[in-house]
């Protein structure tokens, strides 16, 4: 009976798509406005934010499966985490690369239709600035034990996790699984300022 509480109680508690998007987007953006060096480009105070206001939304095994494509049932169960784990690190740059592009933007949660039993949904996103044509993102997740997770984000019509998949294929027909992961980390690897 204890347990079943805590199941109800943890229901009750998670965010529905369109909640978590609206949390995530508006915790960034009111960071962005609040914080001057990090809207300048501040690199550290966007991996921080990215850390904490960002990455524990997201399904990295998930994005990585779908940007691996094919060759991804060929990985190993090591292969496979591991393929998460640079994926990840990739996402962590291309997010704190583009996190000052946010500044001076307001945002608008467009509604989704999601029924209660859904495991899929997609919440779309305008970010609005003034004077400028909104920008659509889309951001495509799925239920998963703890809550719903996002595993690809689509800005005006581009996928981000798709953008690799054509890259990926053609490393893994060159070099194999390993070969994709010696490159992903070799890319995700700082290069130390001389």
């Amino acid at each position: 009976m204890a347990g079943l509480l805590v199941a109800l109680a943890a229901q009750a508690q998670e965010l529905g798509p369109e909640e978590l998007v609206r949390k995530m987007t508006t915790e960034v953006l009111d960071a962005i406005h609040a914080d001057k060096q990090l809207a300048a480009g501040d690199r550290q105070k966007a991996l921080k934010l990215a850390e904490e206001k960002v990455l524990p939304y997201i399904n990295f095994t998930e994005a990585a499966r779908i940007a691996v494509g094919t060759a991804w049932s060929q990985a190993t169960p090591a292969q496979q985490t591991r393929l998460a784990l640079e994926f990840r690190r990739m996402l962590i740059r291309v997010y704190s690369s583009a996190i000052s592009a946010y500044g001076g933007q307001t945002m608008k949660v467009l509604p989704a239709q999601i029924n209660p039993a859904d495991t899929y949904a997609t919440v779309r996103n305008e970010y609005l600035r003034p004077g400028q044509t909104p920008i659509l993102v889309v951001y495509s997740m799925r239920r998963v034990s703890e809550g719903w997770k996002i595993y690809d984000v689509s800005v005006q019509g581009v996928s981000l996790v798709l953008t690799y998949r054509a890259d990926f294929a053609e490393i893994v027909k060159k070099e194999g699984i390993d070969g994709l992961i010696r490159r992903m980390t070799q890319k995700n690897t700082p290069v130390p300022l001389n």
